[in-house]
């Protein structure tokens, strides 16, 4: 050894350490890997991800996947937006292919054939799936639920409605049968459709709640508006109930209006003339004629009760509402026409017991108008002659109410003979009412004049006294007291009056005269 060496120091040279690698080094590429972690990612649970270690990658799959629960849980029959579900999918789509990269030169911390991954991958998938099936089954009852909940709000509205006049409940019975008719459309598979008709019983018997409890005339709107349902529900869903309104409204039209006719109400020709139109064949529609019949045979009878005037109007009202009504069965509107000309004849008759009973009352006005129509109208009645003489009562006791107090007969003629003359321009005709009852006309006197009220103050005042040759008519009366009316026909001077208490063994003279007013002497 030199000395040239001794002493000298030789370093030491170290091995250098590699730094630890921070993930498993790259595996050869394995196509059954790829394809087994891509599989895993497809059921939104990010497990290729776990597989491959990639645990941030696979909190994103969870957080995905959380955010899609919340918003689809839970189920509405709306479901999950369609743009949400788009986004979803693409992401699922997206994972699965990233993994399937990752997990081409990626070895699997699950240590197990990779043959075992993909068939896990395959089964999981149905984590997803089976998802969707549940969800729409989840969906489906969400939807079944909302529409019996309808259901039961239109069956809830249909019974609130119930309890409200028809008028003010008829546009909530609208908006249920709404609801029904979408049931059995629009949604004909659904447990709330299977369960309208059902409902539509309800709905008719709380529709047409009056008619069971016989209150026929509110009855008669609710069941011709149920009779329009048809044009709402469609007949196959109404089955029977199609036709069920029909012989409750002939019913009701007939009940209403017989009811309306015996308490004389005005309405009744128009619930006839609807039953006669709309059901023409029905037993009810039979009835019409002998109910009118009836009315005209109890209000004829009425002519000879206490109201006989009543009588006559309702008879005169009767045979002009029963002219209205046409029926179409065979000879109903023959025999309606018989009952409204029966109406008539019973009225024109029975004017003369309402003039009778005018008089008595003392209506010598009515009286006079009730006699003379009666006289005019009725040609051949045997009550006419003594019409016309009641009517010539009637006038004088409009003049000389005395004269009204006893109803005249059809006497004639008397013993005592009065001479009746007209000592005025106008012609008059003189009514006279007592024993016995008649009239006549006097001719104007041409060469009288009007009298002036100072004259007739005067004493010694006689008119028909001037030699003139005045018009005149003698009559034979009985003894008694006989009330005169000296009415001028073309001057607007007011009727005068006299009252003549006639004996035996007297010749009496009665003259008419003008003045400012017109007077007797």
């Amino acid at each position: 050894m030199s000395g040239d060496q001794y002493g000298g120091y030789q370093g030491y040279q170290g091995i250098a350490v590699p730094p630890m690698p921070t993930s498993p080094p790259p595996a050869p590429p394995d196509r059954l890997r790829s394809v087994a972690v891509g599989l895993l990612n497809l059921s939104g649970l990010g497990l290729g991800y776990a597989l491959t270690r990639r645990w941030l990658l696979m909190a994103v799959c969870w957080v995905a996947t959380v955010v899609l629960l919340l918003v689809a849980l839970p189920a509405d029959p709306d479901g999950v937006s369609g743009p949400l579900v788009v986004l979803y999918v693409v992401f699922l789509v997206f994972a699965a292919v990233h993994g399937a990269l990752v997990g081409l030169r990626t070895r699997l911390a699950w240590p197990a054939p990779t043959a075992l991954a993909i068939v896990l991958g395959l089964v999981l998938l149905a984590v997803p799936a089976g998802g969707v099936v549940l969800y729409d089954n989840a969906r489906d009852e969400a939807t079944q639920q909302m529409l019996l909940d309808r259901l039961e709000k239109a069956d809830q509205l249909v019974a609130d409605s119930g309890r409200l006049s028809f008028s003010a409940a008829e546009p909530h019975y609208r908006q249920a049968l709404g609801v029904y008719d979408d049931l059995t459309t629009a949604h004909s598979g659904s447990r709330a459709a299977d369960k309208v008709p059902d409902r539509l019983k309800t709905f008719y018997t709380t529709v047409a709640g009056a008619y069971s409890q016989k209150n026929y005339c509110d009855a008669i709107p609710q069941l011709k508006y149920l009779r329009t349902v048809p044009g709402t529900i469609g007949k196959k869903q109404l089955g029977t109930l199609t036709t069920w309104p029909d012989d409750r409204l002939a019913t009701s039209l007939y009940e209403c209006a017989s009811a309306s006719l015996a308490t004389q109400s005005a309405d009744w020709p128009t619930n006839f003339g609807d039953l006669l139109a709309t059901f023409p064949q029905s037993s009810q529609a039979g009835q019409v004629e002998p109910a009118v019949k009836s009315a005209v045979t109890k209000a004829a009878q009425g002519v000879s009760g206490s109201e006989p005037c009543a009588a006559v109007e309702r008879l005169q009202s009767l045979s002009t509402q029963i002219g209205s009504l046409q029926g179409e069965q065979a000879g109903v509107a023959d025999a309606l026409g018989a009952d409204a000309t029966r109406a008539g004849s019973q009225a024109d008759a029975g004017a003369y017991q309402c003039g009778v009973s005018q008089y008595k009352s003392g209506d010598f006005d009515s009286a006079l108008s009730t006699m003379n129509d009666f006289v005019k109208n009725n040609t051949h009645d045997k009550n006419r002659a003594r019409a016309k003489k009641i009517a010539i009562a009637a006038e004088v006791a409009q003049t000389v109410p005395a004269a009204g107090k006893r109803l005249p007969t059809t006497a004639s003629g008397g013993s005592i003979s009065v001479t009746v003359k007209n000592d005025s321009p106008d012609d008059i005709t003189v009514l006279y009412t007592g024993p016995v009852t008649g009239s006549f006309t006097l001719k104007a006197c041409g060469s009288c004049t009007t009298y002036s009220l100072t004259t007739t103050l005067l004493s010694g005042f006689k008119p028909c006294s001037g030699g003139k040759n005045y018009p005149q008519k003698t009559i034979s009366l009985p003894t008694g007291t006989t009330y005169f009316v000296h009415r001028p026909d073309s001057s607007t001077a007011s009727p005068a009056s006299d009252t003549a208490k006639l004996r035996s063994g007297y010749i009496y003279t009665e003259c008419a005269y003008a003045t400012g007013s017109f007077g007797t002497g």
